[in-house]
């Protein structure tokens, strides 16, 4: 295929940037689950957007992590370092008009030699729009960034200028998946990240550090999924926040899980949910390969 483009793209920054959100309005889909607190991407996931002239893989990585450091957030670390070392581009996502300590942390880990683009997200709260000519300039004296392209993520605008500056800097090269891929993760796994999102979007600040979610059990039956899924805590005080009064918490975020869960699919889904203690699980590398923790 004459000229024809595919590569591998990092999207880094520190927590609670909106790298996730970037990823699924360039993808068309939601695949990287989202929420306002920080940590919620803990894995390395792909979100694959494909052209008739380009292929783009996104590689959405954790936030790198400053603090709390227990073998979780170090793997997290590793993941980000990986990604970077693996990319032909990356995207450095930092909030339009804010760079600070953590930013910084990210930019120095850029390597010299993989072309890097920053993306200044959330420009949709710059009420000042005469102060980003000033940040962008800044920004570029700080590092020899190939593009600066202001975005916002979560209202779609300036995406495709995104691509357009990324894709010369894509290797020549065939499609490495078919052209109605959208992820490498199967159903399974974002099963139990849809499940987590709502413990982040549903719980109280600290407690969705303290958890994760294993899928025991994926059936098909037709238009029917059948999905058993334990919610992994690290305190027996933890169990009963995430149960709730009545089991109405737990109610509630299997309610909202089977339902994107359901628009995913396509069909109905059958949910099960129930909380297990295991102490010490964050730090745990047995615990954490059986996770699926890198």
């Amino acid at each position: 295929m004459a000229d024809f483009r595919a590569g591998y793209i990092a999207i880094v920054g520190r927590p609670n940037v909106g790298k996730s959100t970037l990823m699924n309005q360039l993808i068309g889909q939601k695949i990287s689950i989202t929420s306002r607190k920080a940590q919620t991407t803990r894995h390395r996931i792909l979100g694959i957007h494909t052209q008739p002239d380009a292929q783009f893989v996104f590689v959405d990585t954790p936030g790198f992590q400053l603090k709390h450091m227990n073998e979780l957030n170090r793997g997290m670390n590793r993941s980000v370092s990986g990604a970077l070392n693996e990319v032909d581009v990356v995207f450095l996502v930092m909030e339009a008009l804010r760079f600070g300590a953590d930013d910084a942390a990210v930019l120095k880990m850029l390597p010299a030699g993989t072309p890097a683009i920053l993306v200044l997200n959330k420009t949709d709260q710059v009420k000042d729009k005469s102060a980003l000519l000033p940040f962008i300039q800044k920004m570029a004296a700080a590092f020899p960034f190939r593009a600066v392209v202001p975005v916002s993520a979560k209202q779609g605008s300036q995406l495709s200028d995104l691509l357009t500056a990324a894709r010369p800097l894509l290797p020549e090269a065939a499609p490495q998946f078919g052209e109605d891929d959208v992820t490498d993760r199967n159903t399974r796994f974002l099963a139990a990240e849809f499940i987590r999102e709502k413990i982040f979007r549903l719980s109280g600040e600290e407690l969705p550090y303290a958890t994760s979610v294993i899928v025991e059990k994926f059936e098909e039956e037709g238009n029917l999924s059948r999905i058993h899924a334990a919610i992994i805590v690290d305190k027996p005080g933890h169990k009963a926040i995430i149960i709730g009064k009545g089991g109405e918490k737990l109610k509630q975020i299997g309610t909202e899980a089977r339902q994107d869960l359901e628009k995913m699919l396509g069909g109905k889904v059958y949910l099960e949910l129930w909380v297990k203690v295991k102490s010490g699980w964050a730090d745990d590398k047995s615990m954490l390969k059986q996770l699926g923790y890198d």
